[in-house]
C-alpha cells in the first residue's frame, strides 16, 4: 500500500460564484481508482484519469451534474 494526499474539489456550479469545496486527507490505499469507485459507489458517475510527469494523478469526476476532481499525490 502507498500513502496518497487527497484532495477532493467539489466545483460550485453557480456562474457568478468561482468558490469551491475543498477537502485534504492522508489516506493509505493500494488503487486510488478503486478508491474513487467505491467513494462513488451506488451514484451515476463517469471520470477521466490522467497522470501527470510528478505521478500525481487526477480523476475528473462527473456525477449528479457536478463536475469534481480527486487529486491523488504520493507522501
Amino acid at each position: 500500500m502507498k500513502e496518497y494526499e487527497v484532495i477532493w474539489e467539489i466545483f460550485n456550479k453557480c456562474p457568478r460564484n468561482q468558490m469551491r469545496d475543498v477537502f485534504v486527507e492522508e489516506v493509505e490505499i493500494a488503487d486510488p481508482e478503486a478508491y474513487v469507485k467505491q467513494k462513488f459507489q451506488g451514484k451515476d458517475v463517469s471520470y477521466e484519469k490522467t497522470v501527470l510527469e510528478d505521478g500525481t494523478i487526477i480523476f475528473d469526476i462527473q456525477t449528479s451534474m457536478i463536475r469534481q476532481r480527486c487529486s491523488f499525490t504520493e507522501i
